[in-house]
């Protein structure tokens, strides 16, 4: 029997926990970074093997926080609205316009709730040299990618990375499912 499929919304805080927890944790981050390039992260062979090695602990996360900042994406920017509106009948000039107002407000709503840096500093194109143990969860390296670093290669992207979150503490049996309550006009 095939195995149900995740919902949307299940998806979308599972999106979220992996991101905030690829962010937190290296370890886990690494093993990521080698099921989604292809690889099979190695699982020890022996005992002995598996006690020397530490196998990243996977621990059930909610989606709460995850929902709490679309929520909050929502109502600072209606996020949530322009993703979920058809723009195919709209003028790229219309869409535009409306893209300008979510950024605005998605933005702003950001730099409340989360400290967000730059993981290089260096200019985007400029010339890098990755060192002997790079923290391979905050730089992906691409392209033609042989043998051990140090690595000479140019910044594509300079990565993004949280140092601090302030998510607002939620009351007692509020539903964060609900995104934006609809709206009733009298």
């Amino acid at each position: 029997m095939a195995e149900p499929k995740l919902s949307f919304i299940a998806r979308l805080g599972l999106a979220f926990r992996v991101f905030f927890r690829l962010l937190s944790d290296a370890d886990f981050a690494n093993v990521i970074h080698k099921v989604v390039s292809g690889e099979t992260p190695v699982l020890p062979e022996t005992p002995r093997e598996a006690e020397a090695m530490p196998m990243p602990r996977l621990k059930e996360s909610t989606p709460e926080s995850a929902l709490q900042l679309l929520g909050l994406l929502q109502q600072g920017g209606r996020l949530v609205d322009f993703l979920e509106e058809d723009v195919a009948h709209y003028s790229d000039e219309e869409i535009g316009a409306a893209a300008r107002v979510v950024h605005e407000g998605c933005r702003k709503v950001v730099h409340e709730h989360l400290d967000i840096e730059p993981v290089r500093p260096e200019d985007e194109g400029s010339r890098i040299t990755l060192e002997s143990g790079f923290d391979a969860s905050s730089i992906r390296v691409t392209g033609n990618v042989m043998g051990q670093p140090p690595f000479i290669g140019t910044l594509v992207h300079r990565g993004w990375k949280t140092r601090n979150v302030r998510l607002p503490k939620l009351a007692q049996g509020h539903d964060v499912g609900v995104l934006a309550p609809a709206e009733v006009e009298l």
